[in-house]
């Protein structure tokens, strides 16, 4: 393929020193995008640069058409202002432009859906390139629903609706593949009850988000593969660098355990009242073997921090320091 060449790299040292990785050389692809071919490109970067939200973008033009179109180059990018930007970018094969961006040109406002599992079938089907004058509201079996603050309509089925005035459209290109960004305003949200908790407040596990990848690849956000990463609070890390080096260079704890260690923001120490019978036993049998007890240690105290135990998994650790 033009533009890619090989090269051989070692693994990154911070993982090689923590056990994750074995300590070897491999092979690795390097790709130069401008010596690409404009679908060269994008097959590569919507692989790699993924998932991605899909905005589900109803528009209207200036004679009342409707259009209703995904656009996979979406993400929110400020809070105040609520500012949203999707792309839809100029096509590949012909290097012409969208019915959304002409839209939105004419009609400077949009209704961003949001996807869930339940509609992602119909959503692919709206992506179809049909004639201006065909409705995808009804080609994918949609329901028009009237917006409160702007002229496009909303999706009904969709669980999440955004009103937005659209502020700027920036061209990125002229060439096939180029993206357009239009920035928004989120004006007005309408968020389904069922997707509340008994605070009011959104349950992530409700919503069930598709996200887009490469090729026909999506992805659902559910219970089974959703998890939480604790946040540094107001206090610094302590930092990895920090760690004692036993733990540092672990052969059994990885990166991300590693990182789960040094988010704390001064070194624990032993607690006299910690009591755990397992800790018990591997000091009780593997005592006079300073290397075995170690390892037995980091192995427990992983298991630990896979469970988001942490502070247990420090004074296990701290057994050995």
């Amino acid at each position: 393929m033009n533009g890619a060449y090989h090269s051989w790299i070692a693994p990154c040292e911070s993982l090689y020193f923590s056990g994750y990785l074995p300590y070897r050389q491999y092979f690795t692809m390097i790709l130069d995008l401008k010596d690409l071919k404009p679908a060269e490109k994008q097959y590569y970067l919507q692989h790699v640069v993924a998932p991605r939200p899909i905005c589900f973008a109803s528009t209207i033009d200036k004679t009342g058409k409707v259009n209703l179109s995904p656009f996979s180059f979406f993400n929110l990018f400020s809070s105040n202002p609520p500012i949203v930007i999707f792309s839809p970018a100029r096509r590949v094969k012909d290097n012409t432009t969208k019915h959304t961006l002409e839209n939105v040109l004419e009609v400077p406002e949009v209704v961003i859906n949001i996807i869930t599992y339940d509609m992602v079938q119909q959503t692919s089907l709206a992506s179809c390139e049909f004639p201006k004058e065909v409705n995808e509201f009804i080609k994918a079996g949609f329901t028009e629903e009237p917006a409160t603050l702007v002229k496009p309509p909303m999706v009904k089925e969709s669980k999440v609706k955004m009103e937005c005035k659209v502020i700027e459209v920036k061209p990125l290109g002229t060439e096939g593949g180029a993206g357009n960004l239009v920035i928004c305003e989120v004006l007005r949200m309408h968020v389904d009850d069922a997707l509340l908790d008994d605070n009011k407040k959104l349950d992530q596990r409700k919503i069930s988000h598709v996200a887009r990848l490469g090729g026909d690849w999506y992805c659902v956000v559910n219970e089974n593969n959703l998890f939480q990463v604790e946040k540094p609070n107001t206090q610094l890390g302590i930092g990895i660098d920090a760690l004692p080096a036993a733990i540092r260079n672990s052969n059994i704890l990885s990166g991300n355990n590693l990182g789960q260690l040094a988010n704390v923001h001064e070194m624990p120490v032993i607690e006299p009242s910690f009591d755990d019978t397992r800790l018990k036993e591997i000091i009780q049998y593997y005592g006079i073997n300073p290397d075995e007890m170690e390892r037995e240690l980091h192995s427990y105290a992983k298991k630990l921090l896979d469970a988001g135990r942490i502070k247990e998994a420090w004074q296990v650790l701290l057994v050995n320091s």
